[in-house]
């Protein structure tokens, strides 16, 4: 009995030996995505949104390998949604997707309500381990063409797991939140606004003389929100002294010397731009087309001297004041008061 016994015990070291020296058979073993993420276009409960999902794939893809893409619950993705729909970027490089597979085409397509099939290329190597894959879904897909379909969100409220499967050897699952309302109303009231100044109230001229132009100037700042502009006029009578008066220009006039004038001429001190900015210049406002001819000078009481069509920043003027006199310019102390008014269109 203890020959037999002996014998069985050899054997079954040896059978055991025997397993033991079978090589392992290797087995892939699948990884977990890392770095994953959704980022949704509106995460309000049961509308459609764009999804921008991306994720690190450890293991990488292989030809013809597939990517599915689960949505949980009650969303529901677009009944006509295919690969028009769909972006796969690798590595931040779009992919070439189709209606059918190739050697360097993918494929996408709605394989149920809740379920995206994306399909790799049958050629090369689509993706290699640790790659970053991308995939939009919605109106956010514009490589092909530019999507149209998106995916309904659930009709629930609360954390959802969206799961990456497939063949290929990776998975795991991104979370997204459903809320009740996305958006906040913001709202605000921009009053309406005038701002007018003269940069001097008295202009002292001197004594005139029929030999040389006497001249003056001041400023005046305007500035407005109005839609339809604004409109600066003057107002007031030439230069008086008693029953005498210096004759105003009132067709404009270029400066003679030995003759009676009076007038204005008007520059804005930057280059006009009405209603708009242009390379950077803001809005302002321009002077009028009688009053903005250089050595050109004009007045008649009430017209406009400048002017915008629409709203403008703080616009500053620069008014000029000429007076000329004959020999038989009677003698007196002259004076004019010249009312400038500002008004706005709203």
């Amino acid at each position: 009995m203890k020959k037999f016994g002996t014998i069985a015990n050899i054997g079954l070291m040896v059978a055991m030996i025997a397993v033991l020296m079978v090589p392992f058979a290797r087995v892939a073993q699948a990884a977990a995505i890392t770095s994953a993420s959704d980022t949704m276009s509106s995460s309000k409960v049961s509308v459609v949104s764009n999804h921008d999902i991306l994720f690190t794939t450890p293991t990488g893809i292989t030809a013809s390998q597939t990517i599915t893409v689960t949505f949980p619950g009650a969303f529901s993705i677009a009944a006509a949604l295919d690969w028009t729909d769909v972006d796969v970027l690798i590595q931040g490089v779009q992919q070439t997707l189709g209606a059918a597979g190739g050697a360097t085409t993918w494929t996408a397509v709605r394989t149920s309500a809740t379920v995206l099939t994306i399909t790799a290329q049958t050629g090369g190597t689509p993706a290699a381990a640790g790659n970053t894959v991308r995939i939009k879904i919605g109106t956010n897909a514009t490589n092909q063409s530019t999507g149209v379909r998106q995916v309904t969100n659930d009709t629930t409220t609360g954390s959802k797991a969206i799961a990456i499967g497939g063949t290929f050897a990776d998975s795991g699952n991104i979370t997204v939140q459903i809320v009740t309302d996305d958006q906040v109303a913001v709202s605000s009231t921009v009053a309406q606004s005038l701002t007018f100044s003269l940069g001097a109230n008295t202009l002292a001229l001197g004594t005139l003389s029929s030999s040389a132009v006497v001249s003056g100037s001041h400023t005046f700042t305007v500035a407005t929100n109005a839609a339809s502009g604004m409109a600066v006029t003057v107002a007031g009578a030439t230069l008086t002294a008693g029953a005498f008066t210096i004759t105003a220009c009132p067709t404009g006039c270029t400066s003679t010397t030995g003759s009676e004038q009076f007038g204005i001429n008007l520059v804005a001190n930057t280059t006009p731009v009405i209603g708009l900015a242009v390379s950077g210049t803001a809005p302002i406002g321009a002077a009028a087309t009688n009053y903005n001819t250089a050595n050109t000078f004009r007045f008649a009481t009430g017209e406009t001297i400048a002017s915008a069509a629409a709203g403008i920043n703080s616009s500053v003027f620069t008014v000029s004041y000429i007076t000329n006199i004959s020999g038989a310019t009677e003698a007196g102390s002259y004076t004019a008061t010249l009312t400038y008014t500002a008004t706005a269109t709203f």
